[in-house]
This record gives structure tokens, C-alpha cells and sequence, in this order.
């Protein structure tokens, strides 16, 4: 049956974030700046922000969200598409700038689609309806005797005529109040591997990325930063700065004590990258290092790992652990520890920007176009409307690039010097001055009966929290960091979780997957030991600690079902032919894992020889309700588990007399190609809501790999990286 949707005129137009009633028309002109279609002779019409068909039939969709190569800009405007019936090879994307009324635009914490599918599903239903209106009006018969397909509506008698003959009939019309959705059945694009649109742009050069962005009379910038997060400049010294070739001059600009404002220090102003780069290095800057010098990353691990062996602040508790452990046949204890990560995206960030008078223009990589509209008119002293926030193509973000600060030290430096500027930040500035994912201690005790059954399980952490960041001071986990830890999927009848102290001492950020990165790595680790001490195999434990299927309901209404946390891992193993003969020194691990709405298991199978770990098949499995694009799903997967493999095998950032020692990607390594073993991607089918993608496949990666490596070798690793322990 059909979704058939009763939609208000003026309801439809607040859901898809247009601030005035009536129909936007674009008559001989485009709305869009820099439309990739020549609509100077063509009649457009734009029934919503969102689309703008032209008389020859071209159609261009608004992409709202930011594209780091998730596929963003294909899978949500392909809802559009498949819902108009339109042609995908008469279908062109034109980024949105930032601006509020085009709804959220925060592309983070992989909810694009799960947020805007169903919006973008009735704007191409509703711009199909009024094709259709058009079509009856012009052929003077009733809408029901219309249909649409691939570009034209068609009539019961057998004419059909193109969409863009009806763009003058349409541009009159006004937006239907019933809004009729496809059947699933009949989706022609959702749910298949629809390639790109931008793979060619992509591939030829041609898409401009941060990096690419120029304007006339552009100055190159780059700036000098306290080597302790939020140091101070005492004085500076440009003598030398000034004497390289292409160097112009050498400003200050400021530190904002906010959660997005730049850090301040000294920018080099120059005619090229280079020159600005080398300035920087010729720079003789005193600091005052504040209140962060000395911060040593190993002497806190221990600090905070001395926290969470003492009892902590209960957040969530049920049962009582304490009379399980007393009565337990065994109690097993484990500490796991994880050092500070950094996002490392291959473009670094970087920012266009021009200010003139009280207006700015901006051009960058970002995952946040509307907090970066906000941070800019902030410093400024201006307001939103005098800022224009250009979103460029990111080569990479993993949530650094929707945290602005580089964006406003760019409007600085363009205020300072009077002329447009492209500050870029070299590789040590985005290693050594970045968001931090937060370093953790996590102590997990549990108690199993003479069956094998656990009946009790407590788990105590501690780390810097995301917190810190909004609210200096803050040193406990916030209540939605504890809460993905305490939303363990086990039927467990006694358990309790607790949080200890762990002050900041670096600028604390979300990275791709953000607390679940630690919390399902001692989780399943844990659950791994467990079923050792059980001498129960770990999938059917696994399935054990789960329990019996049951629903509960979490955020925005999505319901939190087992049986589809059982699935994904049954699946996982049924792949990978869990249980059969492996070479000798070879053995499978397993994790799974629910976040961001989704369930994911795999299984890895890796190789111990010479005391070398090797990667050799990872089998991932992701049910994320409805796959409105295969292809993009496919892809992040694969590249959730090579993320996770570098994380488990080099992710490391640590601190030294409050300094960043790590630099570059000679010691904050990545999984080099030779490294990438065969990933293999199933994608459970169903109709359900869909959830998130982009970061749900890289918390069961580590895990897997550390529970592989103890059934091939009997060595069991609770602390990350594996280099530590030369595995690697």
C-alpha cells in the first residue's frame, strides 16, 4: 500500500527548512551561485529550496550536508530523485551554503540520512505532484488519470510530455497539501549501488576541494601555535620571518576562550604556502606555556587508571554486583587503557576567507557551515546574514572539520591585513594542535555462575570528557558518554557502571565514533575473557549474554531490538565460516557492537607468527535499516575497518611536558596498502528507519583483532596501540 502522506502547506515548508511561504521562482536566473547548468534563456522553477527544474529538463538538487567522501551528496539527493521519477542522468547536485534555512546541516555523528530521509523523500514527492498537477492542468483531464516516469508524465491515453515543458505551468502552481510516497516496492534508486555523482570530479581533479580555493589578490597564511594547548604569546620576534622570499608580514591574532575559537599565536603572512610555511619556522616566538606544562600523557594514565580501581560515582545500577560477586563460582578483573587519538583527515584543515568592512566570505572544508556562519559573525561583531559560508569538498573530517576554529583564524588574519587569505595548516600543526578523542581507563569486573552464566558485571571509567570542551572544569563523563557504556545489550540481572575523575588537559573532541571507540573495545574484550574463563566458545556466548529477543525504545522513537544484535553477529560468523580449520597461528575474533541507531558485528581473522600480528579477513556485517545507497554503505564500511585497524595497531597520541610529541605520519602511522586484508560487507535488508552508517563499523575492529590474536597465541592485549608491544 502507499505512504500516503497529509502534509500542510505551510507545515512542508517548515519541515524543509524554507523561511517564507509561497513558491521561490527563479525566472531567467538561478538561485544557485555557480549552477553547473547555464540557466541564463531557461525558465527554472523551484518549488522548495531543495529543487530547481529548468525548461530544457535539467535538474539540479540541493545537497545540504557536507561530502569527506561518505557519499553524502548522492545518497540523499537520489531520495529526491527516486521520488520524482526523475532522470539520474539529467540530475546535477549544487552544494548549499550555510544557512539556516535549509535545517540542520551538522554533517556528524552519522545521522544525514536517518535525519533527512524522510524530508527529502516528500519534497521530490511533492515537486512530482506538481508536475503532474501541471501535466492534468495542461491536458485538461484529471491528476488521476497521470503518472510519472524517468522525466515525463504520462496519461492514461498514452501521451506523456517532458518535465521541463511543464516548468511554466508548475512555476503557478502551489504545493499540494497531500503528499503520496512510493511504495518501497517501486524505489528505482534507494536501496540499490548507485555510483556517485561526483566520482568523476573526483577522479579528474576538477572538484575543488579547501585546498583549491583562490581569489584574486589572495595572501597564503599560516600560523605559529603555543606548543601547550591554550599557551600564550609573551613576544615575538619576525626578523628573520621576514627576511625568507615571498614573505609579506607577520601579525598576532587572538585566543577565544570558547569552545570553537582558535587558539592564537602569530601568523606569517606570504605570496605562497611555502614562504608562509617556512616564515613560521624562521619565527622566534616566547611563550607563556599556562597552565597545561606539564602535562605528561603517561603519568596520567596513571592517574585516572588509579581512579576507576576505586569505587566511583554510580550512573546506572541494577541488581545488587556485589551480592553476585560473593556468590560467584568465578570473578574475573581487567583494566584496559587507551591513549589519546587524533582525526590525521588527508586534507589538513584550511580556510578561505575575505573580509570586507562588516561583511565576510568564507571557503572551507567544513562539516558545520551553520556553527562556522556563527563563530565568524561572532568574532566579527557582525551579524549571520553578513556571512557566507562556502562549502567546498573535505578530503576527510572524522569530526575534526565541524569544529571551526580554522575557519575563524582565517577571518582574523583577512581583518588584520585588509585582503582575502587562505590559511592552511601544515600536517605537525593538524597532529599537534588538534580536538583531541579522548584518552580512558576502563576497569570491568564480573562474576560467572558453575554454568557458565554471568550473573553479575560491573564497569567503572574514566576520561577526559567532551565535556571539558563546552565547560572547563568539567572532569566526569557526560550523561550520554556514560549512557553508550551503560547500554550494554546483555541480559546481565546485576550490573552497575560508574565513572571516576580525569581532568583535560588538551582540547577534547568527538572523532569517528567518538566514546564508543573505548567503551566497545573493553566491552567486548571483556565479554571475550569471560567466555574463556566459561570454556564456552565466544560466539555462543556472546549470543548467551545477549538473551532473548526484546525491543526497547531509545532515541527519537528508533527501537533498540536484540534479535537484530543477534542477527548481525550470526551473520558475521556464518561468513566468515566461524569454528572451521585455520592454518596453524591463524584465529578468528569477534565483537559486536550497537551505536549511532545501528548493529554491527565482525569477525577477524589474523595470523600470530614470529611474534608479527597479520590482518587477513575481516567480515563485517551492518544492519542500518533501510540502505538507501549500497555502494556508499559499502565503501564506509570498508573504511570503518581500516580506520579501526589503524587505531589498533598505531593510534597513539601522547603528551610530553604538555607538548604534543607525535607530528606526522611517520610516528601517527596509518594501515598501509600492503596492510588491507580482504573486507568483506554484508548489509542486512530490511525496511526499517534508516540509522547510521559512517561510524558504527569501526568500535568492533580493535576488539576483534585482540580477541583473533589471543586464540592464536594465547596473549591476551588490554592496552592500544600494538606497535607498543612490536607486534606490528
Amino acid at each position: 500500500m502507499k505512504d500516503v502522506q497529509n502534509v500542510s502547506r505551510r507545515s512542508f515548508i517548515k519541515g524543509i527548512g524554507l523561511a517564507s511561504g509561497g513558491l521561490i521562482i527563479a525566472s531567467g536566473t538561478s538561485l544557485f551561485n555557480s549552477c553547473s547548468v547555464e540557466t541564463k534563456e531557461l525558465i527554472a522553477f523551484n518549488p522548495n529550496l531543495f529543487v530547481q527544474l529548468n525548461s530544457d529538463g535539467s535538474l539540479i538538487l540541493v545537497a545540504s550536508r557536507s561530502e569527506m567522501g561518505q557519499g553524502v551528496r548522492t545518497s540523499l539527493t537520489s531520495v529526491i530523485a527516486d521520488e520524482m521519477e526523475a532522470d539520474w542522468d539529467r540530475v546535477s547536485i549544487q552544494q548549499a551554503v550555510g544557512d539556516v534555512k535549509y535545517g540542520d546541516q551538522n554533517t556528524d555523528g552519522s545521522k544525514s540520512v536517518r535525519l533527512l530521509y524522510e524530508e527529502m523523500r516528500k519534497i521530490g514527492a511533492a515537486t512530482k505532484a506538481i508536475l503532474i498537477a501541471a501535466a492534468a492542468k495542461k491536458w485538461e483531464i484529471n491528476e488521476s488519470e497521470c503518472s510519472a516516469e524517468n522525466h515525463f508524465i504520462l496519461n492514461t491515453k498514452g501521451d506523456k510530455i517532458g518535465f521541463g515543458d511543464l516548468v511554466e505551468i508548475a512555476k503557478t502552481l502551489e504545493v499540494p497539501t497531500d503528499v503520496r510516497l512510493k511504495d518501497p516496492k517501486d524505489f528505482k534508486f534507494i536501496g540499490t549501488y548507485l555510483p556517485s555523482k561526483d566520482v568523476k570530479n573526483l577522479s579528474n581533479g576538477t572538484a575543488v576541494f579547501g585546498l583549491d580555493a583562490r581569489l584574486e589578490g589572495m595572501k597564503f597564511a599560516a600560523v605559529k601555535r603555543c606548543p601547550v594547548a591554550f599557551g600564550k604569546v609573551v613576544s615575538f620576534d619576525k626578523t628573520a620571518a621576514l627576511k625568507i622570499a615571498g614573505v609579506l608580514d607577520v601579525v598576532e591574532i587572538p585566543m577565544l576562550i570558547k569552545p570553537f575559537g582558535p587558539l592564537g599565536g602569530v601568523a606569517v603572512i606570504a605570496t605562497n604556502t611555502w614562504a608562509a610555511f617556512k616564515g613560521k619556522e624562521a619565527l622566534k616566538v616566547e611563550w607563556d606555556l599556562g597552565a597545561n606544562k606539564d602535562y605528561d600523557s603517561e603519568a596520567y594514565m596513571e592517574e585516572i587508571t588509579a581512579n576507576v580501581l576505586k569505587k566511583g560515582n554510580v550512573v546506572q545500577s541494577s541488581g545488587s554486583v556485589d551480592e553476585a560477586f560473593k556468590k560467584a563460582s568465578k570473578t574475573i578483573e581487567s583494566t584496559y587503557q587507551l591513549p589519546h587519538l587524533v582525526h590525521a583527515p588527508m586534507e589538513v584543515p584550511n580556510a578561505v576567507a575575505w573580509v570586507q568592512g562588516d561583511t565576510c566570505e568564507i571557503w572551507a572544508p567544513t562539516q558545520e557551515p551553520q556553527r562556522t556562519r556563527t563563530e565568524v559573525s561572532d568574532f566579527l561583531g557582525t551579524s549571520e546574514e553578513n556571512v557566507t559560508v562556502n562549502v567546498t569538498f573535505l578530503g576527510g573530517g572524522f569530526g575534526r572539520k565541524s569544529k571551526p576554529d580554522y575557519v575563524v583564524e582565517a577571518a582574523a588574519i583577512s581583518k588584520a591585513i585588509k585582503a582575502p587569505v587562505q590559511v592552511v595548516w601544515t600536517r605537525e600543526d593538524d597532529i599537534q594542535h588538534s580536538y583531541y578523542h579522548t584518552v580512558s581507563s576502563q576497569y570491568m569486573k564480573g562474576s560467572i555462575d558453575e554454568n557458565g552464566k554471568v550473573t553479575g558485571w560491573l564497569h567503572r571509567f574514566a576520561f577526559p570528557t567532551i565535556g571539558s570542551t563546552f565547560s572547563p572544569g568539567a572532569d566526569e563523563p557526560a550523561p550520554w558518554e556514560a549512557a553508550s557504556a551503560a547500554n550494554v545489550p546483555f541480559e546481565i540481572p546485576n550490573m552497575q557502571f560508574e565513572t571516576g575523575k580525569a581532568p583535560a588537559h588538551v582540547r577534547i573532541g568527538w572523532l569517528r565514533s567518538v566514546i564508543n571507540i573505548p567503551h566497545g573495545f573493553a566491552i567486548n574484550v571483556f565479554a571475550d575473557e569471560l567466555a574463556h574463563e566459561a570454556g564456552i566458545d565466544p560466539l555462543e556466548f556472546r549470543l548467551n549474554l545477549i538473551g532473548s529477543d526484546r525491543i526497547e525504545t531509545t532515541e527519537n522513537d528508533y527501537k533498540y531490538d536484540t534479535a537484530r544484535l543477534k542477527h548481525v553477529l550470526r551473520t558475521a560468523a556464518k561468513n566468515a565460516d566461524w569454528g572451521k580449520k585455520l592454518p596453524e597461528g591463524h584465529a578468528m575474533g569477534l565483537a559486536v557492537h550497537y551505536s549511532f541507531l545501528s548493529y554491527v558485528a565482525s569477525v577477524v581473522e589474523v595470523s600470530v607468527i614470529n611474534d608479527k600480528v597479520k590482518v587477513h579477513n575481516i567480515h563485517s556485517v551492518i544492519d542500518c535499516g533501510l540502505a538507501v545507497n549500497k555502494n556508499t554503505i559499502t565503501a564506509q564500511m570498508e573504511g570503518a575497518a581500516i580506520f579501526g585497524m589503524s587505531l589498533a595497531f598505531y593510534g597513539k597520541i601522547t603528551a610530553k611536558e604538555g607538548a604534543i610529541t607525535q607530528s606526522n605520519f611517520h610516528d601517527y602511522q596509518m594501515i598501509r596498502m600492503p596492510q588491507v586484508p580482504n573486507i568483506h560487507v554484508e548489509i542486512v535488508e530490511n525496511n526499517e528507519r534508516p540509522t547510521g552508517v559512517g561510524e558504527p563499523g569501526v568500535p568492533v575492529i580493535a576488539p576483534a583483532i585482540i580477541n583473533a590474536i589471543f586464540k592464536a597465541s594465547g596473549k591476551r592485549f588490554k592496552n592500544l596501540p600494538l606497535m607498543d608491544y612490536n607486534l606490528v
